[in-house]
């Protein structure tokens, strides 16, 4: 059951990026994103939390990301 919530809050999280538009900005939101829920997987399956890990990772990499994209 967890895995089917976890996956359904990454689908929400996804088709909200995709609405965002296609300038530089929002691609590196996305981008960052994307690498942030990777990396945070990864740790959080090393923890024993691999979605909560996902998910903060997705929001400080698209944070992170939006934030490199707008000093451009």
């Amino acid at each position: 059951m967890k895995k089917v919530i976890g996956m359904l809050c990454l689908v929400t999280m996804l088709s909200g990026c995709a609405a965002m538009g296609t300038g530089r900005q929002a691609t590196d939101t996305e981008g960052g994103a994307l690498l942030g829920a990777l990396a945070g997987g990864v740790i959080g399956n090393q923890t024993g939390s691999p979605i909560a890990g996902a998910l903060i990772g997705a929001g400080v990499g698209g944070v992170a990301g939006n934030a490199v994209g707008g000093q451009r």
